[in-house]
């Protein structure tokens, strides 16, 4: 394969346990498709990957790449590779030839890095299996820490009169310990995992969640929870507590997503795909398979159908008759706006 073909690359340093095995890696900067000469210079560097994968390099080989990158006029790559030369922590050239499933957790954490740096979008990177290939790591106040790692550290901590604090267990780390996208707002940055696309004009409120593989195409207003694999549309509104349901855990195949110009209301939710215009009232969960009475503009009732079977309609109030209980759709006029405001000086 020549360099031309090659999906992404990056230079980065990355985090070991005890054991020697590395847990995480950092990309300042990964390119997606990248130059030839850029390619070039760093394929020079580690020619004993034929397929994907990386490579532990040392400082002074990192610093030669810095130089041959200079002269050849890659200058943002070039001061990356001088920054991580300076570094005591391993460094690390991980190379994607491929858009397969990755094998390594330097691979896995680079795809991570190309969604949350807007280089991809959920849906267009392989990531099978990336559950089996990630650790579970304590997110500490040092940094991320193997678990069986822990309790020396936590002690270690102490006896020296270190703050040594842990603020998750998990696989992913938070988005924001990586890459702030430009042009959003994050009220807790702790709701982000590593891996989300948060477009730009996005506003995530305290209590919106963003799971990886998952994200907003542009401006949006976020109160609610965004789970994996689900993308909402630019100028649409998630109400506080509202949720959208994935696909990771028995969800099905299916892939939900929500329109531009929508709205879903607060506590409501979805279960199949969105159109654009469309408005889910508050503490209305609709899923897949709700049976759902369409009426028309003068409310005539047209049919009942399930709701994947009217996905593709746009402009649709879906509410529920409070005297039957059934849930109801009719057309609207007028669509959902965001207060341009609250998202043009983000």
């Amino acid at each position: 394969m020549s360099v031309t073909d090659l999906h992404s690359l990056a230079l980065g340093i990355a985090s070991k346990n005890g054991s020697g095995e590395i847990i995480e890696v950092y990309y300042p900067k990964p390119l997606l498709n990248p130059s030839t000469t850029c390619a070039e210079q760093i394929l020079a560097q580690c020619q004993d990957i034929s397929d994907n994968g990386f490579i532990e390099t040392s400082p002074d080989a990192m610093r030669s790449l810095a130089s041959a990158l200079a002269d050849s006029n890659e200058a943002e790559q070039s001061e990356i590779a001088e920054a991580l030369a300076g570094s005591a922590k391993t460094q690390v050239i991980t190379v994607l030839r491929e858009n397969s499933p990755p094998s390594s957790i330097p691979e896995a954490f680079l795809k991570l890095h190309l969604l949350s740096h807007r280089l991809t979008v959920p849906h267009e990177l392989n990531l099978d299996g990336i559950f089996g290939i990630l650790k579970n790591l304590a997110w500490t106040s040092q940094g991320p820490v193997d678990l069986d790692d822990l309790p020396k550290r936590q002690l270690q901590a102490r006896v020296n009169g270190e703050t040594f604090e842990v603020y998750s267990v998990d696989k992913f780390p938070k988005m924001t310990s990586y890459v702030v996208p430009t042009s959003v707002r994050i009220a807790d940055t702790a709701r982000i995992r590593l891996g989300a696309y948060i477009g730009e004009g996005t506003t995530v409120m305290h209590e919106g969640f963003v799971n990886f593989n998952a994200g907003t195409e542009g401006a949006a207003m976020i109160e609610g929870r965004i789970s994996a694999g689900v993308m909402v549309g630019e100028n649409s509104d998630l109400g506080g507590g509202c949720s959208t349901m994935g696909t990771l855990s028995g969800g099905g195949t299916e892939i939900i997503s929500v329109g531009e110009n929508c709205l879903i209301g607060a506590n409501a939710g979805i279960g199949f795909p969105l159109a654009d215009g469309c408005i889910v009232e508050a503490g209305l969960y609709v899923t897949a398979g709700t049976k759902v009475n369409l009426f028309d503009g003068n409310g005539e009732l047209i049919k009942t159908a399930k709701a994947r079977e009217i996905s593709e309609v746009k402009n649709l109030l879906f509410r529920r008759n409070s005297l039957s209980g059934a849930v109801e759709c009719v057309p609207i006029k007028n669509a959902v706006s965001l207060n341009e405001e609250l998202h043009a000086h983000n």
